[in-house]
């Protein structure tokens, strides 16, 4: 499973978060900086445990406003 974790950070905090959030979890890949209403954009792949529990994680840091993750799901359009 995959999913993109889209976090606002404290202002002036983004880079040094950006390096904890790399080392956290076996199921981020990636963390990217960008510009928008979100700071940082992690990219993970996992279980859904794993990536639950990233997030859950995520939370817990200080230097994180809000989070908001997308999900990868299955969509048969019948084509």
């Amino acid at each position: 499973m995959r999913a993109i974790c889209l976090i606002t950070a404290r202002p002036e905090t983004s880079s040094q978060l950006a390096a904890r959030l790399q080392r956290r979890r076996k199921a981020v890949k990636y963390v990217i900086p960008v510009t928008g209403r979100a700071d940082l954009c992690v990219y993970m792949q996992g279980t859904i445990d794993e990536i639950n529990s990233s997030v859950i994680e995520f939370k817990r840091l200080k230097d994180v406003v809000t989070t908001e993750t997308l999900m990868e799901v299955e969509v048969n359009l019948g084509w």
